[in-house]
């Protein structure tokens, strides 16, 4: 019976962790380099985090003993692929719960600053001019956050100091939560016509890439603000960088396609656009909630109990 557990964390630094004697677990530290042990005896696999995509992948196909791949990101675009063509009953797992709090702030600085041009100020503050003006608010603005998860949740959270007009809630299904209704992605065009602020906080899928089209953008009212801490995929960037170069809306783009965005590339120089390379997760509040949600799922799968955020059973 093999026992390997891979982490992408020392096991001596997560508190927790079911002792080796108890759990009959072999702990491996693997963060991207060479392989601690056999692939073929891993279990259970963390997957690093801000690694290349292709090394978090590699050795997936080798761990023919795979019972549980937990990422450390909300999004598992990076390993599905390669998830989905393994053995039947693995179980993927994503990271609900750790990066809410970090890309709910960052949804909410990248919006701030967009509005209330920031940007203008720091670069006249760089070339010592007193840039002063009018400029516009989150109060009294609609807000329409597509992609209303676990972040999307959050980030409404974080509105409600704002004194916005109104938060109106898109996800893939209707549903009712606590604050109010939220509405199917069939309702997008209404919607959209009557946000300031629209805010994408969906993960990537078949059905969410390219969701941001140019008739998506087109729907957008005129001086609109587009935030995307999603994927970059979700928003089509030719379509984006048409509507920015016409002044006609704006955006915060905490991620882009392409990812890295490329020196010379046009979105670097696009008018009323502001960007932040894809730093919605790392910050203080990872690594503790990373640690806890490893321990917790490590030692539910030690038990063999359920574990928790299990997005896909590979069958």
């Amino acid at each position: 019976m093999t026992t390997d557990v891979w982490l992408p964390v020392d096991a001596t630094e997560i508190e927790g962790l079911p002792a080796p004697s108890e759990g009959g677990l072999t702990y491996r530290y693997w963060n991207g380099g060479d392989y601690p042990g056999d692939p073929a005896d891993c279990v259970f696999y963390g997957v690093p985090y801000m690694i290349d995509p292709e090394v978090c992948a590699r050795p997936l196909s080798a761990m023919t003993s795979l019972r549980v791949v937990q990422t450390l990101t909300a999004g598992v675009d990076h390993v599905l692929p390669a998830v989905e063509r393994l053995a039947p009953g693995v179980q993927l797992c994503n990271a609900r719960g750790v990066h809410e709090a970090s890309t709910a702030e960052l949804a909410l600085t990248l919006t701030l600053a967009s509005l209330r041009g920031i940007p203008r100020f720091v670069e006249g503050q760089r070339v010592q001019e007193w840039r002063q003006g009018f400029n516009p608010a989150l109060a009294d603005k609609s807000v329409l956050i597509v992609g209303y998860g676990a972040i999307g949740s959050a980030i409404e959270d974080r509105l409600a100091g704002f004194e916005c007009a109104r938060v109106a809630r898109v996800a893939r299904s209707e549903r009712t939560t606590e604050r109010g209704l939220v509405h199917p992605l069939s309702e997008l065009p209404r919607l959209l016509a009557d946000a300031d602020v629209v805010i994408l906080s969906t993960p990537l899928t078949t059905s969410t890439r390219g969701l941001v089209n140019a008739d998506f953008l087109g729907r957008m009212k005129d001086g609109a603000l587009l935030v995307n801490v999603s994927r970059g995929p979700v928003v089509d960037t030719k379509a984006l960088l048409a509507e920015l170069e016409s002044g006609r809306l704006t955006a915060a783009l905490d991620v882009t396609d392409p990812e890295p965005l490329p020196a010379g590339h046009p979105l670097w120089q696009a008018p009323g656009v502001l960007i932040s390379p894809h730093v919605g997760g790392p910050t203080s509040a990872f690594l503790p909630r990373a640690k806890r949600l490893l321990s917790g799922q490590v030692n539910r799968y030690a038990a063999g109990e359920p574990l928790v955020n299990v997005v896909l059973t590979t069958s």
